[in-house]
């Protein structure tokens, strides 16, 4: 096992911990010991999660990159939800075509954020330190496709397949959400490791 691994693991683990009680106050939920649970407890789950995946990794090699993959993909999620809030708080927006520029920064940070740590962590190389941002439009052209792949599901469920009976349309929203990030999980690691991060 990796000590390298399990302090990183760590770090994002607080990092998301941070990001989510910020998430939390602009949302205005609160829930008992919420501080010592997000700030203690996500980097503990997240260090569980990175041993899982090593210890399954000795027997299937692709978990190891898949575990740090997702442990990086709910960090980029969290930092571009937690920007989103911020930006919308104090701005006041909320809805409408306006909404769309509200969203902007928070893709633009997730997206560097994420070339980051998929370029260092996730799927490393040797000599980065000649010109880390090579594969940057690689990395964009791959994220880009997956946000539109991301995108057209949710409207393809959500508007061409019929809801279940007894399912609130705001359920069926995130049930296709579920549905287009499983889809866009795969496009965007398949693209990284074969694409952008090739060997």
């Amino acid at each position: 096992m990796r000590k390298k691994d399990i302090f990183i693991s760590a770090v994002a683990g607080f990092f998301l911990g941070l990001l989510l009680l910020s998430i939390a106050y602009n949302l205005k939920i609160y829930f008992p010991y919420q501080g010592l649970l997000l700030i203690v407890g996500v980097p503990i789950i997240w260090v569980a999660g990175i041993t899982i995946s090593q210890i399954l990794a000795r027997y299937i090699p692709f978990f190891e990159q898949l575990g740090k993959f997702v442990a990086v993909g709910v960090l980029n999620t969290a930092l571009d939800f937690s920007v989103l809030n911020a930006v919308s708080r104090l701005t006041g927006i909320t809805a409408g075509v306006v909404v769309g520029w509200v969203n902007i920064p928070g893709f633009i940070v997730a997206v560097i954020n994420g070339y980051l740590w998929q370029r260092l962590w996730v799927f490393p190389r040797q000599n980065i330190e000649r010109n880390i941002f090579i594969d940057f439009p690689k990395f964009l052209g791959v994220t880009l496709v997956g946000l539109l792949l991301n995108s057209g599901l949710i409207i393809l469920v959500t508007t061409w397949i019929a809801r279940p009976s007894g399912i609130s349309s705001e359920i069926w929203l995130n049930i296709a959400k579920v549905i287009a990030t499983a889809f866009t999980l795969v496009w965007n690691f398949v693209g990284y490791k074969f694409v952008v991060f090739r060997k």
